[in-house]
């Protein structure tokens, strides 16, 4: 059985690496000429252009690796069967069930890879690409209307409602454009800060720069002839329970979350009363993503049971990168759904697993009972 397990495992691995190495090399070309546009404009440069694409390629290979997987393997597969190798092997003893637990555990050890590539490698290099972007472009744009958080506090003077507005970072990660809106219980503005720049610290300090602060007195000072205050000052430290990672999370893009970081963000808006549904199904495919790579290999193994004349390798691995294809564009129609039909967010992003998974189930017993 090992020589069995080494001549699989060794055919699947280097066809998978063969599919991963060709489409990483066609996105990243794609990416490079899609950076040829800035080159010139406030000294970026090929050489930053060939970097910044670099730094793209392991997000590509945590969202294609489930399809090299599966489209590797059938090459394997199909190889294996057109050359009656794999027929020897069913009659020198490698039944079904041994089959299938032999390549499901080659996809575990492919699932922790993505898991890994996805968790740490690939939201590393897209939060550098995004720095290199900015530090040429003097900053990142968060759209018209910038990124908001809020938060609620409990002193002793009730409860308050917090909305905090970034319009950009700069080119060095600060932010810039902040201002702070705080509301006492009865829906009345209390205090303004408005800031220039500032950055956020481990305690979830904000140190701000260039401050105008203005505060409203309560309607009973007031009545006693009470003024609104205005205060300019050079720098601030705000206290807030607004974290870095949660500050990161709402102005930085979503791929450079890990799986960890979406679970706080999502638990911290579902804190404050905001909608989370969105970052619970981002939370809960990012977690049940890996495992696609199990359900591609399930998708793959039928395809050694199919003889000679059932059609050409080409003809399979086309089949094989049509299955991707569709288990992507799957993939994302159930997280839509998801939102518009209000499911459960582990329901919404297990399903197209399942379903694939099912199907794979299914196309192995016929073709194991019937061919």
């Amino acid at each position: 059985m090992k020589t069995v397990r080494r001549l699989l495992y060794r055919d699947v691995v280097w066809s998978v690496v063969f599919v991963a190495v060709a489409f990483l090399s066609l996105f990243y070309f794609i990416d490079f000429v899609d950076e040829l546009d800035a080159i010139g404009r406030n000294g970026y440069t090929l050489l930053h252009a060939a970097a910044s694409a670099m730094l793209e390629v392991p997000g590509h290979l945590y969202e294609l690796l489930p399809i090299c997987v599966l489209i590797g393997t059938i090459y394997s597969m199909a190889r294996l069967a057109q050359s009656s190798e794999y027929t020897i092997l069913r009659t020198g003893g490698l039944g079904p069930a041994r089959a299938l637990r032999l390549l499901a555990t080659l996809g575990l050890g492919f699932a922790v890879i993505t898991s890994v590539v996805g968790d740490y490698l690939a939201p590393l290099a897209e939060r550098e690409a995004v720095r290199l972007k900015a530090s040429f472009r003097g900053g990142l744009e968060l759209g018209r209307t910038g990124a908001w958080l809020k938060e609620r506090r409990v002193g002793p003077n009730g409860e308050r409602a917090i909305s905090v507005n970034v319009a950009r970072t700069g080119a060095g990660g600060e932010l810039q454009g902040i201002r702070i809106f705080e509301l006492d219980t009865d829906g009345r503005l209390r205090t303004r800060i408005e800031a220039r720049s500032g950055r956020v610290d481990r305690a979830a300090v904000w140190h701000l720069e260039q401050v105008l602060r203005t505060d409203w007195p309560t309607p009973e000072q007031a009545a006693t002839g009470a003024a609104v205050t205005v205060e300019r000052l050079p720098s601030l430290e705000w206290s807030s329970t607004l974290t870095a990672d949660v500050v990161a999370a709402a102005v930085l893009p979503l791929n450079t979350m890990s799986t960890i970081e979406l679970w706080r963000y999502s638990a911290h808006l579902g804190d404050q009363e905001q909608a989370s549904q969105r970052y619970d199904i981002l939370f809960w495919r990012k977690a049940l993503y890996p495992l696609a790579c199990l359900v591609m290999m399930a998708l793959a193994l039928p395809f050694a049971y199919l003889h000679a004349r059932a059609g050409g390798i080409s003809l399979k691995v086309f089949g094989g990168i049509m299955l991707g294809i569709s288990f992507v564009l799957l993939n994302n129609v159930s997280g839509h759904l998801g939102m518009l039909r209000n499911w459960a967010p582990w329901v919404a992003a297990a399903t197209p697993g399942l379903f694939y998974l099912a199907l794979s189930m299914a196309a192995f017993t016929w073709l194991v009972r019937y061919r």
